[in-house]
């Protein structure tokens, strides 16, 4: 069974031109580009994609930072698909805080900054400008697909080596 899953190239991955770079990392390890768009989200949408259940879990201000970062330049959504795919694009863009994420995954290469880089004058956490979102879980990864893409923006075509990968 082929997962899909969702990775969204942030404002800072677009603006420090980034985008070849991850999604060369995604398919060096064998998973498929299936759809993909430049966007610049509204708060409206942003709202979508980053529900009550973050402001549930981290608080209100985290969920209104994550909105203000998400809305702040173009982003680049990409599906991805493959065998355990969430689980595969999870190891490659490594955890979320930065200065956890070993060298070789996307934000322990690109990114060195550390928590407290993390909090905003009051001292409360903000947004973490992480380079990429990536889907937590297989549930996720569906709702999140359906929300960035329509059926017909997503595309079934064979790779020239899939036959060796999976």
């Amino acid at each position: 069974m082929m997962d899909r899953t969702l990775v969204l190239v942030k404002p800072d991955g677009v603006a420090r031109g980034l985008i070849g770079e991850i999604i060369k990392r995604f398919e060096l390890r064998g998973l498929k580009v299936i759809g993909m768009k430049m966007t610049w989200a509204d708060k409206n949408f942003a709202r979508k994609h980053y529900t009550e259940d973050i402001e549930n879990r981290h608080g209100k201000h985290v969920r209104d930072s994550q909105i203000e970062f998400i809305t702040e330049g173009p982003i680049v959504a990409i599906c991805l698909q493959g065998h355990e795919a969430v689980k595969i694009v999870r190891k490659i863009v490594g955890t979320t805080y930065p200065d956890e994420s070993p060298v070789g995954t996307i934000r322990g290469d690109f990114i060195h900054i550390n928590k407290e880089f993390l909090k905003d004058e009051k001292n409360k956490s903000k947004a973490c400008h992480n380079l990429v979102h990536a889907s937590g879980n297989k549930e996720e990864a569906e709702l999140e697909t359906k929300l960035w893409f329509s059926e017909a923006e997503l595309y079934q075509y064979p790779l020239a080596h899939e036959k060796h990968i999976f």
